[in-house]
């Protein structure tokens, strides 16, 4: 089940952020694509647009086309320093170019071949291990023809086009290496996120694991609590079945052993219903100022006959007027649970030590009984609902374990924090920190 749990946290987390992941990267190259495409094309705009127009070779008296090839080395402005511009007729044949590139003139009348068959007026070919981006413009009515540094115009019957070339071989390399770099590093990260996205997991199904093993074993010690004071009293109203004819002064002592067991079943209830009611953070704890000072002194004179019967000391050091926020009878009620469990674990003619004081910005009680102490391995699960130390001497005293658990919940409602130390075959410290 848990498995099953934690397999769905672990594919929703990796579906999100793998979501989140791949929207950034999409986000990015589509934005960089954009920048560069928007940048090629303000350079082939300006290249088809170069100012002075396109120099143009005329036919022959014999009319036979010639190519005129300008090839301008000195001098290339960045922006067509990788490119070339081609004229041609209605035909689609050279009438001139005019480059800035060293290629020969096969390539140039091939690359005017391929856009020309393309059918398009924009698109992208490759010629010689290389993307060429063009554009074919129609050209109509004068051109200018500069040579020698002379202008010339001539006007030219019918449209011919200009077909202007743009290297963007660098622009998709970057591309593509954008791409893959995102495909490895998105590759990568999901690796990573997936150990985190477990690592999380297990951590937020450890308590909830916890919480599951926890209340199966309440069910379980609630069960064997029951158990015996049940099996009790079907035993002796089994006794009181077969001896009918017995009046109820002949069967006291049967009537007694249900009275007690259902008396112990009562208190248990009742502790349960306790622990569930302070445990249950929707219902608040009433909260007006009261003097802590006074109900610990209170607890202390109450306790005292119980704990002079067993010849124990009790030694403390209560400081006056310590004012708290809270609910008084709690606060009576976590006291009692301390002291009366710290006179069940304290051994004839020893001490309990009570301390109330001022620490600072804290207020601190704490209640140190000598005795066995408990073991290091055992100390964690003090606090833990039917957990008894001595199982044989709590029986005997009526207790259930639930003391401690009820005394936990109600000092962390009221806001404060509770801890135990322990000394094995010296003491045991229960301390409370507001």
């Amino acid at each position: 089940m848990f498995t099953t749990l934690r397999n769905r946290f672990l594919l929703l987390n990796m579906s999100m952020i793998s979501l989140l992941m791949i929207a950034a990267f999409t986000f990015i190259y589509v934005s960089t694509y954009n920048k560069i495409q928007i940048e090629n094309e303000s350079k082939l705009q300006s290249i088809s647009s170069r100012p002075g127009g396109v120099s143009l070779s005329l036919p022959d008296p014999k009319g036979h086309h010639t190519i005129r090839q300008e090839k301008l080395i000195m001098g290339i402005p960045a922006e067509y320093s990788l490119s070339f511009t081609i004229l041609v007729n209605p035909l689609g044949n050279v009438l001139r170019i005019v480059s800035y590139i060293d290629m020969t003139e096969d390539t140039y009348i091939k690359a005017a071949e391929l856009a020309w068959q393309n059918k398009k007026n924009h698109a992208v070919i490759k010629l010689e291990g290389k993307q060429w981006l063009y554009k074919i413009t129609p050209l109509t009515g004068s051109f200018i023809i500069r040579e020698n540094g002379q202008k010339t115009i001539i006007n030219t019957p019918g449209t011919n086009y200009q077909m202007a070339f743009l290297d963007v071989t660098d622009s998709a390399k970057t591309l593509s290496e954008l791409l893959m770099t995102f495909l490895v590093v998105g590759i990568g990260m999901l690796f990573i996120i997936f150990a985190i996205c477990l690592y999380f997991a297990n951590r937020a199904i450890k308590p909830i694991a916890e919480a599951w093993d926890k209340q199966k074993q309440f069910i379980a010690d609630a069960s064997h609590e029951f158990k015996t004071p049940l099996a009790i009293i079907n035993a002796n109203a089994d006794v009181l079945i077969e001896h009918q004819e017995d009046k109820i002064k002949h069967q006291r002592k049967w009537l007694k052993y249900i009275k007690i067991e259902t008396d112990r079943m009562g208190k248990l209830v009742n502790h349960l219903l306790e622990l569930a009611k302070t445990e249950d953070t929707s219902l608040k704890i009433e909260a007006t100022p009261f003097n802590m000072s006074d109900v610990v002194n209170d607890v202390i004179v109450m306790m005292e006959a119980v704990a002079f019967e067993k010849g124990i000391t009790l030694a403390h050091s209560v400081e006056s007027n310590m004012i708290y926020k809270g609910d008084s009878e709690k606060w009576k009620q976590v006291i009692m649970i301390l002291l009366d469990n710290a006179i069940k674990y304290t051994d004839e003619q020893h001490h309990i030590d009570i301390v109330l004081k001022k620490s600072k910005n804290r207020t601190l009680f704490s209640i140190r009984n000598s005795g066995k102490g408990i073991p290091k391995e055992m100390l964690a699960k003090v606090f833990d609902r039917f957990y008894r130390s001595d199982p044989a001497r709590t029986q005997d005293s009526g207790g259930y374990g639930l003391g401690l658990p009820i005394a936990k919940a109600i000092v962390e409602r009221m806001g404060g924090k509770i801890y135990a130390e322990s000394i094995e075959h010296e003491s045991t410290t229960f301390t409370i920190i507001f």
